[in-house]
This record gives structure tokens, C-alpha cells and sequence, in this order.
């Protein structure tokens, strides 16, 4: 067992027992201890008898009308520093998690969340700027993991997770549509057959993502098999695909984040479009959820759509 060398602490009430020794080699008085710690004295000296049969030596030698440590105090009273400042140093890392100031949030989102959430997590710390916030950005197949797996503090869905046992907040709406470029042919039409979209080439996500997992179920739903041109990693990659001509997407306009970046892109009016869709902060059922992270869960709850309207990208 890892604790056996020190089993011997552990069946007994050691701190408060360290406390009163404490006192008592740094004034030199077993009265004096009970005096500062508000004790009577037998109390002390029970107290410090029990701690000397723990360590299984004596403590303290009374010469003449004075008590001094033993060799064997004297090393347990360098001790106690070590002890009381890793007891200081755990207390101060645990009080972040009863306060907002000096607390920590790990964040998991999906890749299209990159987008928006960095704005959002800023605009959080402005009002909190002691808290410490990771972020990691993940396709859905390995959010749905690290959710499963409770990995993180918080999750970020794009869409809702098939998932039982998971505590959901909407976030933001999430409309997905189709984008082409601005000199694509079907940019000047109206109201086009989704069969019409199934005929152009289609730039999707890799296997996993939730872009991909939404836009193959569309085109099943409506018997139809896309015209799959270019599978790429991130929407960076598809954006850049549309400019270059080689087809078009079904993307969620928060992929154009909170500000409007290109006037090249446009959305084509295609039946069914734009696909109703929300945001979805996640986290598993069960969880404590500190300070921290509830003060996150109310930001976003009273500030996201404010952030959204005053800055998300119309392409």
C-alpha cells in the first residue's frame, strides 16, 4: 500500500495534534500554547502525550522547571512546516473551486465552435480575469468521448448529442445553409430543389464531424446520394475550397464567426434552407459543478445572444 510508512499518522487525529505541539515548541510552554489556543492546559499536554505515543518517542524532556524538544521534536517541528504549507498550498488551490476569482474551466468544443466560442470565453473573462480557461477543439465522433469520459469541465455541441444521462443549456441558434461563391450560377435563383443541390459537387467535412453527420443525413432523407468532391478537416479548409471554385457547402453561419469576414460568400435559396439547428452547451449528469463553471453556464445564458446580435456574420 502507498501509505503504509506513514499508517501510523493515519489512524489517529494527527493535525490537531500538530497544531497543539506546534504552539507549544515555538513558545516553550505547554501553558503558554493553551493560552494562545484557547485550551486548558491538561488538554495540551493529553494532546501531546497521544502524538508522542504516535511517533513512538518522546517529544519533549523537562529539565529543571523547563521543557525542551528531543532530538525526535525537533525533527517533527521542522516537520510541521512542510506539513501546515502543503495544507496551505491545497487549500489554496481547492478555493477555486468555491470562488469564481481564482477558478479554473477546461473547455471541450466542436472544431465549428472555434469560430465563435474564443469571442465568448474573452467577453467571460473580462469580468472574471483570474479565472484560468483551456480550450480544446475536437470533431463530434471524439466530443461524444471525451464526454462520455468526463475529461473536461464543458462541452460545446453544434447540434443536440444523441446522448442519455447529459445535462443540456441552448445556447445560440445554429442555422445551417448553403454556401457557395458570389459568381456561382445558382446565386440569382430562387427557391431551388434540393434535388438541383444534389446534382453540384459538395465540399464536406471528414468522417466524425457533426457538419458531415447532418448533411449526409439530409441528402438520405431525401433519397438522394451527394456529389462528394473534396473531404477536408476544418471549415477553414472548405471556406477556402468555395473561393477556389470546387463546389459548394452546407456550413453553419457561426462558421463565419462573430464578425463578417468575406463578401465573396453567399447562400443559396435552397428549399428547407436555412435548416433549424442550436448550439448546445453539455455536461454530463451528476457532475459538481463548482463555482466556476455555473458562473460561466449564467454568463452565457444572459450575454451569448447579446455577443451574437452584435457581431455574428450575415453571409
Amino acid at each position: 500500500m502507498p501509505h503504509t510508512r506513514i499508517s501510523r499518522y493515519l489512524r489517529h487525529g494527527t493535525l490537531p495534534q500538530l497544531r497543539v505541539f506546534e504552539a507549544a515548541a515555538r513558545l516553550g510552554s505547554f501553558a503558554r500554547a493553551s493560552e494562545e489556543l484557547h485550551l486548558a492546559q491538561p488538554t495540551v499536554s493529553i494532546q501531546i502525550k497521544k502524538l508522542s505515543e504516535t511517533v513512538g518517542v518522546p517529544l519533549f524532556e523537562q529539565v529543571g522547571k523547563r521543557v525542551h524538544l528531543t532530538e525526535a521534536g525537533r525533527r517533527l517541528h521542522a516537520g510541521c512546516d512542510e506539513v501546515f504549507s502543503a495544507l496551505a498550498a491545497l487549500e489554496n488551490s481547492i478555493s477555486g473551486l468555491r470562488s469564481v476569482q481564482a477558478g479554473r474551466l477546461r473547455l471541450a468544443v466542436s472544431t465549428s465552435g472555434t469560430s465563435f466560442a474564443p469571442r465568448l470565453v474573452a467577453a467571460f473573462l473580462e469580468r472574471y480575469p483570474g479565472v484560468q480557461v483551456e480550450m480544446l477543439a475536437f470533431n463530434r465522433q471524439t466530443l461524444v468521448q471525451r464526454l462520455r469520459g468526463n475529461l473536461d469541465d464543458l462541452y460545446l455541441f453544434a447540434e443536440t448529442p444523441d446522448l442519455d444521462d447529459v445535462v443540456m443549456q441552448e445556447l445560440l441558434p445554429n442555422p445551417l445553409v448553403v454556401l457557395a461563391r458570389d459568381d456561382h450560377p445558382l446565386v440569382t435563383a430562387s427557391a431551388i430543389p434540393f434535388t438541383r443541390l444534389a446534382e453540384e459537387p459538395l465540399l464536406v467535412r471528414e468522417e466524425g464531424s457533426g457538419a458531415r453527420r447532418v448533411a449526409m443525413r439530409l441528402f438520405h432523407r431525401h433519397g438522394l446520394v451527394p456529389r462528394v468532391r473534396l473531404e477536408l478537416s476544418s471549415n477553414e479548409s472548405i471556406r477556402e475550397a468555395i473561393l477556389a471554385g470546387l463546389g459548394v457547402a452546407i456550413l453553419a453561419r457561426h462558421s463565419f464567426g462573430l464578425d463578417p469576414e468575406s463578401v465573396r460568400y453567399r447562400c443559396l435559396d435552397v428549399e428547407g434552407f436555412p435548416l433549424e439547428n442550436h448550439w448546445y452547451l453539455v455536461y454530463p449528469a451528476g457532475k459538481q459543478v463548482g463555482a466556476t463553471l455555473l458562473a460561466f453556464l449564467d454568463f452565457c445564458r444572459s450575454e451569448a445572444r447579446g455577443l451574437a446580435r452584435a457581431g455574428l456574420g450575415r453571409p
